[in-house]
């Protein structure tokens, strides 16, 4: 089975794939820009930028500056570049938005927290605006609050809970049957129809050819794909990282939730990551070493 086009706004990709944000500092322009010549939408993270960039450029860089940047240098000869900033990291948040606008962004996808300012500050008419959600509830909610700047959604991204990172789901809820991705996307299908054929991209566990096939069959109009990439020799995550990655099997991974992210949100991660086991014994939030969220 061939993958089928995806159009978002005015942007159309060759393949219904779009390659997930992963922060700190893996899915920066290297991955986005091979992604999205590759015919995908490429996706940069916005956390931490500002940090990431002073260090490689040896020079100051304001959260403005630093999404700028990084766009712009994934957009040079690329058709369909995105950022994932993340409702959570709310003191970065507006001054995100705003620089991947300056730096030419196409798509802007937003969650772990409801992205229900997200139009207020990204006024560009052309710009599309993607919230990611869990549930129908979430997905109204951010529909009946976008009315009132005068946008809808121009996808959405249905996350279910076998996503990596953090998860929109409280812990003692993850393996209830209603919450599985295979049922939660057809209310939030139908919904999106009515409001004008929004396109509906799913996300969490889709890992192979066949976890594709299935959604579309389903009536999914694409993929987020986030782990699959992370390992890619255009990821920026550090060799170390990489090989965790590759080697981990089932048992490796863990949804941590006591102590759980900053946010509040249990996230799934690799149960050795230094962060991680540091936090544990401390019995503490884990904290990234960057002064943001891990």
């Amino acid at each position: 089975m061939a993958l089928k086009k995806l159009k978002i706004r005015d942007k159309v990709v060759e393949h219904c794939i779009i390659q997930g944000g992963m922060g700190v500092g893996v899915s920066l322009h290297p991955l986005a820009k091979a992604v999205a010549q590759n015919g995908g939408i490429g996706v940069i993270s916005s956390v931490a930028l500002d940090r990431l960039l002073s260090k490689r450029n040896n020079k100051k860089y304001s959260i403005y500056e630093a999404c700028e940047e990084e766009v712009a240098l994934a957009k040079d000869g690329s058709n369909c570049i995105g950022i994932n900033i993340m409702v959570a990291v709310q003191k970065d948040y507006e001054a995100s938005v705003k620089g991947a606008i300056t730096g030419g962004v196409d798509i802007i996808i937003s969650g772990a927290g409801l992205p229900t300012e997200l139009p207020k500050v990204a006024t560009s008419k052309d710009v599309a605006l993607v919230p990611i959600v869990s549930s129908l509830r979430a997905f109204d909610i951010i529909c009946k609050r976008w009315e009132r700047f005068g946008r809808r959604p121009d996808a959405v991204v249905v996350e279910g809970p076998l996503a990596g990172g953090h998860l929109g789901f409280r812990f003692a809820d993850l393996d209830k049957e209603e919450n599985k991705l295979e049922n939660i996307l057809p209310p939030i299908k139908e919904k999106a129809i009515k409001c004008g054929d929004i396109p509906v991209i799913v996300a969490g566990g889709i890992y192979t050819h066949d976890d594709i096939k299935k959604f579309l069959d389903m009536g999914a109009d694409g993929v987020q794909m986030g782990t699959r990439f992370l390992a890619t020799f255009e990821s920026s995550a550090s060799p170390e990282y990489k090989q965790a990655v590759i080697r981990a099997n089932k048992d490796d991974i863990v949804v941590a939730y006591r102590p759980g992210s900053p946010s509040g949100l249990p996230f799934r991660v690799i149960k050795s990551s230094p962060m991680y086991q540091d936090a544990l014994l401390a019995k503490r939030h884990p904290n990234c070493d960057k002064g943001y969220l891990l």
